[in-house]
């Protein structure tokens, strides 16, 4: 579909959908900002900022209720518009609610390696899901469907860094910021992000920098992405022929969203220290998180480690992305996490350090 808006002036279907978008948002709390007891770090605390509790389940639902108001105040949906989205599971769910909420047909556009419960959740709120074979298939697919549909891609990987309002509106960095001011330490030494898209990453630079804030963002990539590489070199052109095995972040592309600008400092975190971290959390919280939610952790006890041998105090805050219910059958899963992740049980072991 084209850029071209439906019409002049918004019409009063447009009118509509934007109500009941921000009538949407008006019933929902803020998501909960979650401390966690390690007495190892005495000096440091480190907080969790839940997105888990969001209606759909994770961090993307702030980002499609964004994508959705963005097109429709650009003109580029109306009520006979089919939306098609790339995804690996997250966004496509929340934009599956939103667009049944508007009576929009949604269909998302995902690798076959997506989990059972995801697309589960793509189909309960009435969304379809098309699958290709890899992971670097779904923007061409994307792209056809679209036009054989009269429909739009709603296209997050380019769309997430300009969507949301940075400098405000209860953006999810101004939210950190707020829940952080009663704290022992208000103003976190350092945020955590895994980039997926790289819009919340942008959101929280561009937001740290506007507020003049001392904070600084890491972050932090899995293996088998390009993001860490680009941050290092600059090279735009750089690709994978396969994906990342921490699903919802990496990518084997740069993503037009991910502003390495914003963001102080990165690093690769191994993928069985990503899945060993989420198993340690359960542990802490006493319930499961996305394996997102382990990349971010582990970069957060490094850097934790660090204040802590330099003997500085301060906060840490990063995200927990989206509930581990959705993937028991993958990394919450013995069998699967031994034939695609490997050994995680030194990291578990390493772990315990922070248990006592």
């Amino acid at each position: 579909m084209t850029d071209a808006p439906c019409c002049a002036t918004p019409s009063h279907w447009v009118c509509d959908a934007i109500r009941k978008i921000e009538a949407d948002v008006q019933r929902s709390a803020d998501t909960h900002l979650i401390k966690l007891d390690i007495p190892y770090f005495n000096d440091i605390d480190i907080y969790l900022k839940d997105e888990s509790t969001h209606p759909t389940g994770s961090l993307k639902h702030r980002l499609a209720r964004s994508l959705f108001l963005y097109a429709l105040c650009n003109g580029w949906i109306n009520q006979d518009t089919t939306i098609i989205e790339s995804s690996s599971g997250s966004t496509a769910i929340s934009e599956a609610y939103f667009a049944r909420l508007l009576g929009l047909r949604f269909i998302a556009v995902v690798p076959k390696t997506t989990s059972k419960k995801k697309i589960e959740q793509i189909q309960f709120y009435g969304g379809e899901a098309h699958f290709v074979e890899r992971s670097d298939e779904i923007y061409a697919e994307s792209h056809r469907l679209a036009e054989a549909l009269n429909g739009h891609y709603m296209d997050q990987f380019t769309y997430a860094e300009r969507a949301t309002d940075w400098r405000s509106n209860n953006n999810i960095a101004n939210s950190i910021f707020e829940q952080m001011k009663y704290e022992r330490y208000a103003i976190p030494s350092w945020i955590v992000m895994s980039p997926g898209t790289g819009g919340t990453s942008a959101t929280i630079g561009r937001f740290i920098r506007y507020r003049c804030h001392p904070t600084q963002l890491m972050a932090v990539d899995p293996e088998n992405s390009v993001f860490h590489d680009y941050f290092k070199t600059g090279d735009k052109t750089l690709t994978l022929d396969r994906g990342s095995k921490i699903e919802g972040i990496g990518r084997p592309r740069v993503e037009p969203s991910f502003i390495p600008g914003v963001i102080d400092r990165m690093e690769t975190i191994a993928d069985a220290d990503s899945v060993a971290v989420t198993h340690w959390l359960e542990s802490i919280i006493g319930r499961k998180a996305g394996p997102s939610t382990g990349t971010n952790l582990m970069g957060v006890l490094m850097l934790a480690e660090e204040m802590k041998a330099r003997g500085e105090r301060g906060s840490l805050v990063t995200l927990l992305c989206d509930s581990g219910e959705r993937y028991l059958d993958s990394y919450y899963n013995d069998e699967w996490i031994k034939a695609n992740i490997g050994d995680i049980t030194p990291t578990l072991e390493a772990l315990q350090k922070y248990s006592v």
